[in-house]
């Protein structure tokens, strides 16, 4: 399996959002996940979309797994080429570092981000969706 990952956030810190398309080996899409999550960073939200995407693959047991990401500082991160030195993302690095072990083989890979564009719809959408007003009952 396949997870194209995606956070973002309008204003940095901002209204942001996480997007996650899951696809099987052949491109077939699998899931769509996304989720809005009030204000945050855009690092934030990338995190977000990862310990997302992690943590749908270890609900359905999987033992292997490629994350794909726009996000060259979360994939050296995720790597180890970079230290995770920001305290707000310590703990979401922390998480999907759990994740990781509990599923086995995660690798990790830096995409362009035109390779991306159904996780980058999927953030977007949910952003739309941190940016609303909460409804009143």
């Amino acid at each position: 399996m396949v997870a194209y990952i995606d956070g973002g956030s309008r204003g940095n810190p901002g209204p942001a959002g996480y997007g996650v398309r899951i696809e099987d080996k052949d491109g077939t899409l699998v899931e769509e996940l996304h989720g809005a999550l009030g204000v945050a960073t855009n690092n934030v939200a990338e995190y977000h979309g990862l310990v997302a995407a992690l943590t749908w693959a270890a609900d359905h047991e999987l033992r292997a797994l490629k994350i794909r990401s726009d996000s060259e500082l979360l994939v050296k991160q995720m790597l180890g080429v970079y230290r995770v030195k920001n305290p707000g993302l310590q703990p979401l690095y922390q998480r999907a570092r759990s994740l990781v072990s509990r599923i086995g083989r995660v690798g990790f890979q830096h995409v362009r981000r035109e390779l991306n564009t159904e996780a980058d719809r999927l953030a977007n959408k949910a952003m739309d969706e941190a940016g609303q007003p909460e409804m009143k009952n």
